[in-house]
């Protein structure tokens, strides 16, 4: 109970946007998650990029910022990941990424 009453009171604890924000950012990785059963030609390339981008300066963020918010790194890391694999499926639907050749079949 004590560990619980610590957490409860942390500065990163469930009484402070340090743990919401990133709790409600992880919908970015599950909305990511899904599109990755969806056809490559219905990426958005520049709305995909924009979240890389936005990733990398939140990750730097939740770095930076007192007291430290591994929560809020660890779901910018996890939307950058999901991000840049969406990335690399528009780039090889639309031919800016070689496409991998398949060995002969006898």
């Amino acid at each position: 109970m004590a560990a619980f009453r610590i957490f409860w009171n942390s500065p990163v604890g469930p009484k402070t946007t340090h743990f919401w924000g990133p709790i409600a950012n992880f919908s970015f990785v599950a909305a990511g998650l899904a599109d990755t059963q969806k056809p490559p030609d219905m990426i958005s390339g520049n709305m995909t990029g924009v979240m890389c981008i936005y990733s990398v300066l939140f990750m730097r963020f939740a770095w930076v910022v007192q007291p430290r918010n591994y929560l809020l790194m660890a779901c910018h890391v996890s939307n950058e990941t999901v991000q840049l694999y969406q990335l690399s499926r528009w780039s090889s639907a639309h031919g800016y990424l070689p496409k991998k050749e398949e060995p002969e079949k006898k």
